[in-house]
Protein backbone atom coordinates (compact mmCIF):
# COMPACT_ATOMS: atom_id res chain seq x y z
CA UNK A 1 0.00 0.00 0.00
CA UNK A 2 1.50 3.25 -0.90
CA UNK A 3 1.95 5.60 1.92
CA UNK A 4 0.34 8.91 1.79
CA UNK A 5 2.08 12.37 1.14
CA UNK A 6 2.04 13.03 4.75
CA UNK A 7 4.17 10.26 5.64
CA UNK A 8 6.10 9.72 2.78
CA UNK A 9 7.45 13.48 3.68
CA UNK A 10 8.33 12.21 7.28
CA UNK A 11 9.96 8.73 6.08
CA UNK A 12 11.80 9.93 2.51
CA UNK A 13 12.94 13.19 3.13
CA UNK A 14 16.36 13.83 4.22
CA UNK A 15 19.16 16.17 5.28
CA UNK A 16 22.66 16.18 3.37
CA UNK A 17 24.15 16.11 7.34
CA UNK A 18 22.52 12.65 7.36
CA UNK A 19 25.21 11.40 5.32
CA UNK A 20 28.40 13.20 6.54
CA UNK A 21 30.06 10.23 7.80
CA UNK A 22 31.63 9.48 3.91
CA UNK A 23 33.72 6.56 5.63
CA UNK A 24 30.58 4.96 7.03
CA UNK A 25 29.20 5.72 3.40
CA UNK A 26 31.69 4.43 1.39
CA UNK A 27 32.20 1.36 3.87
CA UNK A 28 28.60 0.56 3.02
CA UNK A 29 28.51 1.25 -0.72
CA UNK A 30 31.64 -1.24 -1.23
CA UNK A 31 29.72 -3.98 0.61
CA UNK A 32 27.21 -3.66 -1.76
CA UNK A 33 29.56 -3.59 -4.66
CA UNK A 34 28.13 -0.34 -6.47
CA UNK A 35 29.53 1.85 -8.59
CA UNK A 36 29.11 5.46 -8.29
CA UNK A 37 29.42 7.76 -11.84
CA UNK A 38 28.74 11.76 -11.29
CA UNK A 39 27.64 13.09 -15.04
CA UNK A 40 28.14 16.88 -15.96
CA UNK A 41 25.52 18.10 -18.88
CA UNK A 42 27.02 20.94 -20.12
CA UNK A 43 26.75 23.43 -22.38
CA UNK A 44 29.26 26.92 -22.18
CA UNK A 45 29.92 26.79 -18.90
CA UNK A 46 33.56 27.23 -18.70
CA UNK A 47 33.13 29.74 -15.90
CA UNK A 48 31.72 27.31 -13.59
CA UNK A 49 32.70 23.91 -14.57
CA UNK A 50 36.25 24.19 -13.58
CA UNK A 51 35.47 24.16 -9.71
CA UNK A 52 32.97 21.83 -9.60
CA UNK A 53 35.32 19.04 -11.04
CA UNK A 54 37.99 20.11 -8.90
CA UNK A 55 35.66 20.10 -5.51
CA UNK A 56 34.60 16.58 -6.71
CA UNK A 57 37.26 15.00 -7.85
CA UNK A 58 39.79 15.95 -4.60
CA UNK A 59 37.04 15.60 -2.03
CA UNK A 60 35.23 12.41 -3.33
CA UNK A 61 37.96 10.68 -5.63
CA UNK A 62 40.73 11.53 -4.08
CA UNK A 63 40.12 12.22 -0.39
CA UNK A 64 36.89 9.86 -0.36
CA UNK A 65 36.17 7.56 -3.29
CA UNK A 66 32.77 7.85 -3.46
CA UNK A 67 32.80 8.27 -7.40
CA UNK A 68 34.04 5.81 -9.14
CA UNK A 69 34.24 8.64 -12.29
CA UNK A 70 33.19 11.85 -13.42
CA UNK A 71 31.99 12.95 -16.51
CA UNK A 72 31.26 15.60 -18.21
CA UNK A 73 29.07 15.57 -21.51
CA UNK A 74 28.60 18.44 -23.49
CA UNK A 75 26.22 19.40 -26.17
CA UNK A 76 29.21 21.04 -28.27
CA UNK A 77 29.98 24.12 -26.04
CA UNK A 78 31.71 27.21 -28.24
CA UNK A 79 33.78 28.18 -25.36
CA UNK A 80 36.29 26.40 -23.29
CA UNK A 81 34.23 24.51 -21.38
CA UNK A 82 35.43 20.84 -22.33
CA UNK A 83 39.39 22.38 -22.34
CA UNK A 84 39.22 23.48 -18.98
CA UNK A 85 37.08 20.18 -17.39
CA UNK A 86 39.51 17.74 -19.16
CA UNK A 87 42.86 19.70 -17.53
CA UNK A 88 41.22 19.51 -14.01
CA UNK A 89 40.92 15.40 -14.77
CA UNK A 90 36.73 14.74 -15.74
CA UNK A 91 36.58 12.23 -18.36
CA UNK A 92 34.75 14.23 -21.34
CA UNK A 93 32.41 13.18 -24.25
CA UNK A 94 30.50 15.50 -26.83
CA UNK A 95 27.04 13.95 -26.57
CA UNK A 96 27.09 13.89 -30.45
CA UNK A 97 29.86 10.79 -30.42
CA UNK A 98 28.09 8.66 -27.86
CA UNK A 99 25.88 6.57 -29.95
CA UNK A 100 26.50 8.07 -32.86
CA UNK A 101 24.45 5.37 -35.11
CA UNK A 102 21.24 6.88 -33.13
CA UNK A 103 21.57 10.59 -34.51
CA UNK A 104 22.30 13.86 -32.52
CA UNK A 105 19.57 15.97 -30.63
CA UNK A 106 20.20 19.03 -29.26
CA UNK A 107 18.77 20.22 -25.33
CA UNK A 108 20.15 18.59 -21.91
CA UNK A 109 18.27 15.09 -21.89
CA UNK A 110 19.92 14.24 -24.61
CA UNK A 111 23.25 14.02 -22.97
CA UNK A 112 21.60 12.85 -19.67
CA UNK A 113 20.09 9.69 -21.51
CA UNK A 114 23.23 9.07 -23.44
CA UNK A 115 25.41 9.16 -20.44
CA UNK A 116 23.35 6.05 -19.12
CA UNK A 117 24.94 3.99 -21.80
CA UNK A 118 28.70 6.17 -22.06
CA UNK A 119 29.09 6.07 -18.12
CA UNK A 120 29.58 2.75 -16.13
CA UNK A 121 28.14 3.34 -12.72
CA UNK A 122 24.91 0.99 -10.89
CA UNK A 123 24.00 4.60 -9.73
CA UNK A 124 24.31 7.75 -11.74
CA UNK A 125 24.28 11.45 -10.25
CA UNK A 126 23.47 14.35 -12.16
CA UNK A 127 24.52 17.75 -11.09
CA UNK A 128 24.08 20.74 -13.43
CA UNK A 129 27.28 22.75 -14.24
CA UNK A 130 26.67 26.18 -13.03
CA UNK A 131 26.66 26.48 -9.53
CA UNK A 132 28.75 28.85 -8.25
CA UNK A 133 28.60 27.15 -4.38
CA UNK A 134 29.53 23.95 -5.47
CA UNK A 135 30.16 21.42 -2.35
CA UNK A 136 30.38 17.57 -2.13
CA UNK A 137 27.09 17.61 -0.49
CA UNK A 138 25.79 18.02 -3.92
CA UNK A 139 26.74 14.31 -4.53
CA UNK A 140 27.05 12.40 -1.00
CA UNK A 141 23.13 13.93 0.11
CA UNK A 142 21.62 12.74 -3.00
CA UNK A 143 23.90 8.68 -3.38
CA UNK A 144 23.44 8.09 0.47
CA UNK A 145 20.03 7.32 0.38
CA UNK A 146 20.12 4.86 -2.72
CA UNK A 147 23.32 3.36 -0.69
CA UNK A 148 21.76 2.95 2.82
CA UNK A 149 18.27 1.99 1.35
CA UNK A 150 17.67 -0.94 -1.50
CA UNK A 151 13.92 0.53 -2.01
CA UNK A 152 14.62 3.98 -3.01
CA UNK A 153 15.36 3.99 -6.38
CA UNK A 154 15.15 7.92 -7.21
CA UNK A 155 16.48 10.21 -5.01
CA UNK A 156 15.79 14.44 -5.88
CA UNK A 157 17.70 17.45 -4.63
CA UNK A 158 15.75 20.50 -2.89
CA UNK A 159 17.44 23.66 -1.56
CA UNK A 160 16.97 27.53 -0.61
CA UNK A 161 17.39 29.86 -3.56
CA UNK A 162 18.92 33.10 -2.63
CA UNK A 163 15.84 35.10 -2.00
CA UNK A 164 14.94 37.49 0.69
CA UNK A 165 12.56 35.59 3.46
CA UNK A 166 11.33 36.19 6.52
CA UNK A 167 13.50 36.03 9.24
CA UNK A 168 13.27 32.17 10.62
CA UNK A 169 11.18 30.83 7.89
CA UNK A 170 12.88 28.95 4.95
CA UNK A 171 11.10 29.14 2.03
CA UNK A 172 9.54 25.55 1.49
CA UNK A 173 9.08 25.57 -2.38
CA UNK A 174 10.86 25.63 -5.42
CA UNK A 175 11.27 28.01 -8.10
CA UNK A 176 8.90 30.08 -10.37
CA UNK A 177 8.02 27.68 -12.71
CA UNK A 178 7.03 24.85 -9.70
CA UNK A 179 5.35 26.60 -8.12
CA UNK A 180 3.20 28.82 -11.36
CA UNK A 181 2.63 25.35 -13.41
CA UNK A 182 4.01 22.03 -11.99
CA UNK A 183 2.91 22.21 -8.99
CA UNK A 184 -0.79 23.02 -9.38
CA UNK A 185 -0.49 20.39 -12.55
CA UNK A 186 1.27 17.47 -9.63
CA UNK A 187 -1.80 19.07 -7.22
CA UNK A 188 -5.36 18.32 -9.58
CA UNK A 189 -3.93 14.93 -11.43
CA UNK A 190 -0.96 13.26 -9.08
CA UNK A 191 -1.28 14.91 -5.78
CA UNK A 192 1.22 12.33 -4.11
CA UNK A 193 3.79 13.59 -6.26
CA UNK A 194 2.98 16.92 -4.78
CA UNK A 195 4.90 16.31 -2.26
CA UNK A 196 7.94 16.38 -4.03
CA UNK A 197 9.46 19.81 -2.89
CA UNK A 198 11.59 20.62 -5.91
CA UNK A 199 10.46 18.44 -9.45
CA UNK A 200 12.48 20.72 -11.48
CA UNK A 201 15.68 20.28 -9.58
CA UNK A 202 18.66 19.81 -12.00
CA UNK A 203 20.32 17.04 -9.39
CA UNK A 204 19.31 14.11 -8.71
CA UNK A 205 20.30 10.41 -8.16
CA UNK A 206 18.92 7.11 -10.15
CA UNK A 207 20.15 3.64 -9.93
CA UNK A 208 20.50 2.51 -14.20
CA UNK A 209 17.77 -0.40 -13.75
CA UNK A 210 15.10 2.85 -13.33
CA UNK A 211 17.26 5.29 -15.89
CA UNK A 212 17.70 2.66 -18.67
CA UNK A 213 13.74 1.87 -18.66
CA UNK A 214 12.25 5.15 -18.89
CA UNK A 215 11.95 7.52 -22.21
CA UNK A 216 13.94 10.73 -21.84
CA UNK A 217 12.69 14.15 -23.55
CA UNK A 218 15.77 16.16 -25.18
CA UNK A 219 14.31 19.14 -23.74
CA UNK A 220 13.07 20.87 -20.80
CA UNK A 221 9.99 18.34 -20.34
CA UNK A 222 12.78 15.76 -19.04
CA UNK A 223 12.54 16.33 -15.30
CA UNK A 224 8.52 16.29 -15.25
CA UNK A 225 8.87 13.16 -17.35
CA UNK A 226 11.01 11.13 -14.86
CA UNK A 227 8.37 11.82 -12.25
CA UNK A 228 5.65 11.05 -13.59
CA UNK A 229 7.06 7.51 -15.40
CA UNK A 230 9.10 6.46 -12.30
CA UNK A 231 5.78 7.40 -10.58
CA UNK A 232 3.53 4.97 -12.55
CA UNK A 233 5.77 2.41 -12.75
CA UNK A 234 7.57 2.04 -9.36
CA UNK A 235 5.70 4.56 -6.59
CA UNK A 236 5.59 6.94 -4.50
CA UNK A 237 7.88 4.73 -2.21
CA UNK A 238 10.43 4.40 -5.13
CA UNK A 239 11.41 8.39 -4.61
CA UNK A 240 13.79 9.90 -1.81
CA UNK A 241 14.26 14.02 -1.71
CA UNK A 242 17.56 15.21 0.32
CA UNK A 243 17.72 18.81 1.48
CA UNK A 244 21.08 20.66 0.12
CA UNK A 245 20.53 24.17 1.74
CA UNK A 246 20.96 26.38 -0.34
CA UNK A 247 21.80 26.24 -4.44
CA UNK A 248 23.52 29.43 -6.17
CA UNK A 249 23.16 29.91 -9.96
CA UNK A 250 21.95 32.32 -12.63
CA UNK A 251 18.35 33.14 -12.86
CA UNK A 252 16.60 32.92 -15.84
CA UNK A 253 14.64 35.44 -17.77
CA UNK A 254 10.62 35.33 -17.58
CA UNK A 255 10.73 34.55 -21.50
CA UNK A 256 13.22 32.26 -20.62
CA UNK A 257 11.23 30.52 -18.19
CA UNK A 258 8.04 31.16 -20.28
CA UNK A 259 9.86 28.92 -23.11
CA UNK A 260 10.59 26.38 -20.19
CA UNK A 261 6.86 26.43 -19.16
CA UNK A 262 5.77 25.75 -22.97
CA UNK A 263 8.09 22.50 -23.50
CA UNK A 264 6.90 20.81 -19.61
CA UNK A 265 3.33 21.31 -20.67
CA UNK A 266 3.84 19.64 -23.99
CA UNK A 267 5.46 16.69 -21.90
CA UNK A 268 2.64 16.28 -19.44
CA UNK A 269 -0.32 16.57 -21.67
CA UNK A 270 1.71 13.90 -23.46
CA UNK A 271 2.37 12.14 -20.27
CA UNK A 272 -1.77 12.42 -19.54
CA UNK A 273 -2.60 10.86 -22.75
CA UNK A 274 -0.27 8.22 -22.28
CA UNK A 275 -1.81 7.54 -19.28
CA UNK A 276 -5.41 7.18 -20.33
CA UNK A 277 -6.23 10.22 -18.54
CA UNK A 278 -6.88 12.34 -21.79
CA UNK A 279 -8.42 10.83 -24.96
CA UNK A 280 -7.72 11.96 -28.58
CA UNK A 281 -5.51 15.11 -27.41
CA UNK A 282 -4.35 15.97 -31.07
CA UNK A 283 -1.58 17.02 -32.37
CA UNK A 284 -0.09 20.37 -30.16
CA UNK A 285 0.87 23.46 -31.47
CA UNK A 286 4.64 23.49 -30.93
CA UNK A 287 5.14 27.34 -31.73
CA UNK A 288 5.79 29.93 -28.67
CA UNK A 289 4.93 33.31 -29.01
CA UNK A 290 6.16 36.68 -26.75
CA UNK A 291 6.40 40.22 -27.16
CA UNK A 292 8.67 42.54 -27.25
CA UNK A 293 8.07 46.19 -26.87
CA UNK A 294 10.33 48.92 -28.05
CA UNK A 295 8.59 52.63 -27.53
CA UNK A 296 5.22 51.81 -29.18
CA UNK A 297 6.10 49.22 -31.33
CA UNK A 298 5.09 45.62 -30.73
CA UNK A 299 7.05 42.70 -32.25
CA UNK A 300 5.41 39.28 -31.60
CA UNK A 301 8.58 36.34 -31.20
CA UNK A 302 8.20 32.94 -32.30
CA UNK A 303 10.14 29.79 -31.49
CA UNK A 304 9.61 26.19 -31.84
CA UNK A 305 9.83 24.13 -29.05
CA UNK A 306 9.36 20.38 -29.82
CA UNK A 307 9.60 18.16 -26.46
CA UNK A 308 11.11 15.07 -29.02
CA UNK A 309 11.51 12.30 -26.75
CA UNK A 310 14.09 9.24 -26.45
CA UNK A 311 13.17 5.47 -26.43
CA UNK A 312 14.20 3.84 -22.98
CA UNK A 313 18.11 3.39 -23.56
CA UNK A 314 17.16 -0.49 -22.88
CA UNK A 315 15.95 -0.54 -26.21
CA UNK A 316 18.89 0.49 -27.87
CA UNK A 317 21.10 -2.51 -29.02
CA UNK A 318 24.65 -1.33 -28.62
CA UNK A 319 23.10 -0.43 -24.89
CA UNK A 320 21.45 -4.29 -24.83
CA UNK A 321 25.47 -4.98 -25.94
CA UNK A 322 27.45 -3.17 -23.59
CA UNK A 323 25.54 -4.26 -20.62
CA UNK A 324 24.52 -7.91 -21.17
CA UNK A 325 20.41 -6.75 -20.51
CA UNK A 326 17.25 -7.62 -22.64
CA UNK A 327 14.06 -4.99 -22.86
Amino acid sequence: MEKNSHSWLESNTFHHSEFWDLLKLIEEKERKGLKVSLCIPTLNEEKTIGKEIIIFKSELMTRYPLLDEIAVVDSGSNDQTREVAASFGAEVYLASEILPEEGDRKGKGENLWKAIYQLKGDIIVYVDADITNIHPRFVYGLVGPLIYNDQVQYVKAFYDRPLAFSQGIRPSGGGRVTEILVRPLFSMFFPELSAVIQPLSGEYAVRRPVLERIPFPIGYGVETAHLLDVYREWGMDAFAQTDLDQRVHRNQTTIALGRMSFGILQTFLHRMERFGMIKELGELNQVYRHFEAQDRHYHLKERLIQEEERRPMIEVPAYQEKFSVTP
